[in-house]
């Protein structure tokens, strides 16, 4: 058994404290796994080891929250960004549980999310968003079901069509077809939906020129 003999803040690092036993720094830990120790309190060598290992899971959990605050992630970009700091993979594991129970970390709500922003602001085939997904580390299950509430292709080649066409302005048909068609196989629709949405794009942009023109 051994005596706390001083809690101090850190300087650096005002969340965290020193822990002195014996009159001797002995280890760091959080404001919050510390919160109950008291200097005259005693520590076996046990209770050190639960601190310790509280101490590794509230930073990793600290460091999660931090990585989800910029936006949704999925579970397999959280488990990367915590290995990357060296956090052992059993830490990696109940941090990763802790935030799915708390609805923090879902990836069938990431997926689902992920395919309405694509096609609400940057329009996207389905295998082109079926390879996003995968790389994301999502499971076959949540990008059917994320994919399955998407817009059909051809609405979706469709607004992208309309979001690139300003590009396009004073080409003839031939290289508006070529330079439209590529972007649209670019982002993964097929032939059979880029063929027509084309047209249909040339036809609309034709007439708001000729519009354009006689006014």
């Amino acid at each position: 058994m051994r005596k706390i003999t001083a809690i101090e803040p850190q300087k650096k690092n005002p969340n965290r404290v020193n822990i002195a036993l014996e009159g001797q720094f002995a280890f760091g830990l959080s404001r919050l796994v510390a919160a109950w120790l008291a200097v005259g309190q005693t520590l076996s060598d046990e209770k050190i080891a639960a601190l310790l290992a509280d101490d590794a899971r509230e930073a990793a959990l600290q460091k999660a929250l931090l990585f989800l605050g910029y936006r949704a992630r999925s579970s397999q970009e959280v488990r990367q960004n915590l290995a990357k700091h060296e956090i052992p993979e059993i830490v990696i594991a109940e941090t990763l549980a802790r935030l799915e129970r708390s609805g923090l970390l879902n990836d069938g709500e990431f997926a689902h999310a992920w395919v309405e922003n694509r096609s609400t602001f940057r329009p996207r085939g389905r295998r082109a968003l079926k390879l996003e997904l995968r790389q994301k580390g999502l499971s076959e299950e949540s990008i059917q079901s994320a994919l399955e509430q998407a817009a059909s292709e051809d609405s979706l080649a469709l607004e992208a069509a309309r979001k690139y066409v300003r590009k396009l302005r004073g080409l003839d048909w031939l290289t508006f077809r070529n330079k439209l068609g590529g972007f649209l196989a670019r982002r993964g629709f097929g032939y059979d939906v880029i063929a027509p949405v084309v047209r249909q794009v040339w036809n609309d942009y034709s007439n708001n020129l000729n519009d354009e023109d006689v006014g």
